[in-house]
This record gives C-alpha cells, sequence and structure tokens, in this order.
C-alpha cells in the first residue's frame, strides 16, 4: 500500500510558513498503518499541480492533495487535479445554497468567485468541511484513491478528523489494526525522557514516538495486531509503567489535553481563583490560561509588571527587596506573587521575573527565570529555572510558563 501526500502552496515553496499539515496528516495515517512513502511540494502553477498528481498516481495507491481550495483566482488545485485525473468537477449544489446563505447572514459582499468552494471531483464524493466553506473531494479512480483538501490548518484538521479518516477507514478496513494513545509531558529532556519510557515498557509490545512541541513533549504509544480490548489492555499497563517512572513530568493523556486546560479544571473543582504578576513572561501566562474555555471562572483578571517601578507601584513589591535583591531574584519573585494574589484577594498567585535574553541583566545569564506561587495562608514559595539561553527569548517565556503550570497542577493535587 503506497501512499503519497502532495502540499500546494508557494508560501511553503518559499518558506514563508512552516507545513505543519503534512506532519499533522502523515501521523493520523500511520494510526491507520498506512504510511506516506513520498511527500512532495508544488507551486500553485496549475502544470506543476497537475504534473504532480500524474506522477503520485502512477507510483502510489492512495494520493492526498493538500491546499489550494480557495475563492481565489491563484486557488487552481481542483481543475488541475481533475485535469490529471481527466474527470469533470460537479457543483454541490446545497452546499453553494449554503455558502450564500453563511455570507447573506454575516451581511458580507459575495463575490462570483467563491462558487469554486463548492465545487469536487465528478464522479466521487465531496468531504464536508465543518469549520470552513471549501468542500474536499474523494475519488476512487482507475489510477488511485485521490483526496483532495484544504490548506488552512484549523479547516485541514477538522476535515481530516470528520471526513477523511472515517473514508479511509471505510476504504482500507483490511489495514491490521493500530490503537494509539497520548500521553503528555514537561520538563523531562526529550532523550532521556524516551531512554526511560523504553525500560519502562521492557518487553511489552508496545512502540513509543516521541513528537517534540515548544512547550511539552507529546509521546504516543502504539500497539498493532492486537484487537481492541486487548490493545487497551496493553495501553493501560504501557501507562500504568511509564507514569509510575515519569510522573513528575506528566500531566494527562489524550490528543486534546493541555496543561493550562488540566490546571483550570482542578481549580474550578476546588472552588479556586489564580492571578499572575509577570515580568519576562509579558502576559503570556494569562493569555495561555484564557485560552482555556471557562477560564473566566477561575481568573479574573493580573499584572504585567515589567519594569522595576511597576513592580513596586502596582503589587507593593518592596524597594529595598529590588535594591537589594535585585528584580532577577527569589526574593522578588514571592513578593510579586504574593502581592499580585493579595490585590485582586484570590487563592493563588504565580509570578514570573528573569532573563529572557539575548543581553545578560543584573549579572545573570539569559535563562535565568526565578518563579513563584503564593496560596492563600501559606508562605509564598520561590524557586530558579536554569534554561537554555540560546533557544531565544520566545521559548525561554513559553518553557518558563509550562513549568508553572506543571507546578500548579501537581500542587493542585496535594503533591510536591
Amino acid at each position: 500500500m503506497e501512499v503519497e501526500i502532495i502540499s500546494v502552496g508557494n508560501e511553503l515553496i518559499l518558506g514563508q510558513i512552516v507545513n505543519t499539515n503534512v506532519a499533522y496528516l502523515a501521523d493520523q495515517l500511520r494510526q491507520l498503518d498506512l504510511v506516506a512513502k513520498w511527500q512532495t511540494t508544488v507551486t500553485d502553477e496549475p502544470a506543476q499541480i497537475e504534473a504532480a498528481v500524474k506522477l503520485a498516481c502512477q507510483r502510489a495507491d492512495l494520493v492526498l492533495v493538500c491546499g489550494g481550495l480557495g475563492p481565489t483566482a491563484d486557488d487552481q488545485t481542483l481543475p488541475s487535479v481533475a485535469r490529471a485525473l481527466g474527470v469533470d468537477l460537479t457543483l454541490a449544489t446545497k452546499h453553494w445554497a449554503a455558502i450564500q446563505a453563511d455570507f447573506a447572514h454575516r451581511q458580507v459582499a459575495m463575490t462570483p468567485e467563491n462558487i469554486r468552494q463548492a465545487y469536487y471531483l465528478a464522479g466521487g464524493e465531496p468531504l464536508a468541511n465543518p469549520v470552513g466553506l471549501a468542500l474536499g473531494s474523494w475519488l476512487v479512480s482507475e489510477q488511485a484513491a485521490v483526496a483532495v483538501l484544504p490548506g488552512p490548518p484549523r479547516e485541514f484538521k477538522a476535515m481530516v478528523q470528520a471526513s477523511l479518516l472515517p473514508k479511509l477507514r471505510a476504504h482500507y478496513g483490511t489495514t491490521t489494526p493500530v490503537q494509539t494513545r497520548v500521553l503528555h509531558f514537561v520538563g523531562q529532556p526529550e532523550s532521556l525522557l524516551m531512554d526511560e519510557i523504553a525500560a519502562a515498557l521492557g518487553d511489552l509490545p508496545v512502540v513509543a514516538t516521541s513528537y517534540v512541541q515548544p512547550a511539552e513533549i507529546q509521546v504516543r504509544l502504539r500497539v498493532t495486531g492486537k484487537t481492541p480490548a486487548v490493545a487497551e489492555q496493553l495501553l493501560d499497563q504501557a501507562q500504568q509503567a511509564i507514569v509510575a517512572k515519569e510522573g513528575a513530568y506528566y500531566f494527562g493523556s489524550g490528543p486534546a489535553v493541555t496543561l493550562a486546560g488540566q490546571v483550570v479544571a482542578l481549580l474550578r473543582q476546588r472552588g479556586a481563583k489564580i492571578t499572575a504578576a509577570e515580568s519576562l513572561t509579558g502576559g503570556l501566562f494569562q493569555s495561555t490560561l484564557c485560552s482555556v474555555s471557562g477560564a473566566s471562572a477561575v481568573f479574573d483578571g493580573g499584572f504585567v509588571t515589567y519594569a522595576a517601578r511597576a513592580k513596586h507601584q502596582l503589587i507593593g513589591v518592596r524597594q529595598a527587596t529590588i535594591e537589594q535583591a535585585g528584580v532577577v531574584s527569589a526574593q522578588t519573585a514571592a513578593e510579586m506573587a504574593e502581592g499580585a494574589r493579595r490585590a485582586l484577594a484570590v487563592d493563588y498567585g504565580v509570578a514570573f521575573t528573569g532573563v529572557a535574553g539575548p543581553e545578560p541583566l543584573e549579572g545573570h545569564p539569559a535563562g535565568t527565570v526565578f518563579v513563584a506561587i503564593a496560596q492563600q495562608g501559606a508562605a509564598p514559595r520561590a524557586w530558579q529555572l536554569r534554561l537554555n539561553g540560546r533557544l531565544g527569548r520566545q521559548a525561554i517565556r513559553q518553557q518558563s510558563v509550562a513549568l508553572v503550570l506543571l507546578a500548579l497542577y501537581h500542587q493542585l493535587q496535594g503533591k510536591n
């Protein structure tokens, strides 16, 4: 079973955006025991798209074409694929009516070109787009099975999950059964984490692979060739063995789990509220928290106190602390967390101060970060993070936020 993924877009060729779609799709295919042997990227030129599809159909059984389904003149993917396959395009009249109704509801003028988004490959089936307007296409031709998918990542992922994967499962129902589970970790280097996971798994017939994201590591466990019941049992055993070893860095399982979401859920269970005082992170902790639906139940507001004067005036950090210990210190972090907590009269306060770089500050190199958690009725707890200063400002900020969220996750569960 040979699979090829074709990505369409000048911006991909020019390196203006990173092709996250192909990584996501390849991973989803792997879970169905379908491995993409070829990954091709072409420009928006119709001749290039057509040539790429013709070549793919000669060497692959399944061809997945991604991008170029919009309403503009440079969105030429669908007609190019149709020419390569020797088929026409069919208008999905109900979908075209839905597009027109959508524009009317939003009171937005609609150009005639939007009808492009309602076509699909003749002789095939439209693939529904749960979050966008452009239809996808599925066609089993004499040469290969072909799917055409949108480019915007949000639409792409939604169509893959809601429309493409069910189609692939139905069409390739004889493939080897594969069961997977995703575990999430923060704070452990990838190489060490995977070495220890391999030791924890021992002889279990479970394969573990890692995917590093800016502020976490996802580990996918995979069982192949077993019944669903046996596979789930093996995945349970593997997860228990891994968490027993890596519990300090683990915060949940499942494709949709986020660390901020876990923390918000625990705060809601306790009926507790939290605030933050941020210096080097510049509001990133608060933004991350507010990305979770329902965060308003646990978060009223917070502070971005970038300058020493703001730390003193807004949240009461003592001038003597700033002068004697410096703004990059455990003492300042502790007073920031407690000052923010008191200012809003909430249960928890967190604080971040440090050096995002690239230049040192107060004699501290980039990557030196002090964080703190204050809890009502207890002394604030502050500690130092020694992060890799070569990672750059954004990565240092992201890791700082993730590590404090992890500390909160454990603290809210009564763990050290």
